[in-house]
């Protein structure tokens, strides 16, 4: 079962991109996030036509997540992340299939710091908090997955120096990561790459995709019941170099049977 995350950074106008690479690749699940689009305007027609089932929460012009299916029937688990019920930004999802429970989400990306944006960023982390806590309780296979919009490490970011004020890699969002992780969760990519420079997204200015200069903002957390099936994982870096592409590569893992 391959499962993979794309913050396709608007799924209209970037949708050649996303359909090449659905074709090229053809995961079993993707996760979708930055939408940038209300929920009419989610291209379904075209999705299903590339062979995939859809469940979507999008919202205008910001956010938006999505989870796509090749073969297996999606059950919508849930669509809001709990523990603040005046929040209306679409970060989350949560469905099943083929027995795993997926959850996309985009985290808030905090900056600038400091201000009401990374106060925003904590609380929903605190949020995502409570929430894994709760999936990790049903003994279920679970797979978390999106853009955190964090980097975890030193080795997950060119030039650590430099973003050491940055909502992405300030201590604050550091450590809300290692304390989700550390309620029991395995950072797929880690897990098998422990000491490997990956990044998952490269700006658009100063060739940063040209000089590899990127981070590793986008995860995969994995509940117990998934690591020893854990057979794979990568980064199609060669697609953030197609036209008109996203300034995220796809991620994806593969699960054994």
């Amino acid at each position: 079962m391959k499962i993979a995350t794309y913050n396709v950074n608007g799924v209209n106008g970037r949708l050649p991109v996303l359909l090449k690479w659905l074709e090229e690749e053809k995961p079993d699940v993707a996760c979708l996030q930055e939408l940038k689009a209300p929920n009419e305007k989610f291209p379904l027609e075209a999705i299903e036509k590339a062979g995939y089932k859809a469940v979507w929460h999008g919202q205008k012009s910001w956010n938006g997540v999505a989870i796509l299916s090749r073969e297996h029937e999606i059950e919508e688990i849930g669509r809001v992340l709990p523990g603040d019920p005046d929040d209306v930004q679409s970060r989350y999802l949560e469905a099943m299939i083929n027995g795993v429970l997926v959850v996309c989400l985009y985290l808030p990306n905090g900056n600038p710091y400091p201000g009401p944006k990374f106060d925003y960023k904590l609380s929903w982390f605190a949020r995502l908090e409570k929430r894994a806590k709760q999936l990790l309780d049903f003994k279920t296979p679970v797979v978390i997955c999106g853009d955190f919009n964090v980097m975890p490490t030193e080795i997950d970011v060119y030039k650590p120096e430099r973003w050491v004020n940055d909502a992405l890699f300030r201590v604050e969002s550091r450590e809300a990561w290692f304390n989700l992780v550390g309620q029991g969760w395995t950072d797929a990519v880690r897990k098998l790459y422990p000491d490997k420079v990956i990044y998952t997204f490269f700006d658009y200015f100063r060739n940063a995709y040209q000089r590899n200069a990127g981070l590793r903002i986008d995860h995969f957390l994995l509940s117990d019941e998934l690591v020893p099936k854990l057979k794979a994982a990568g980064v199609d870096h060669h697609v953030r170099g197609w036209e008109k592409s996203s300034d995220h590569c796809p991620v994806w893992i593969e699960l054994r049977k």
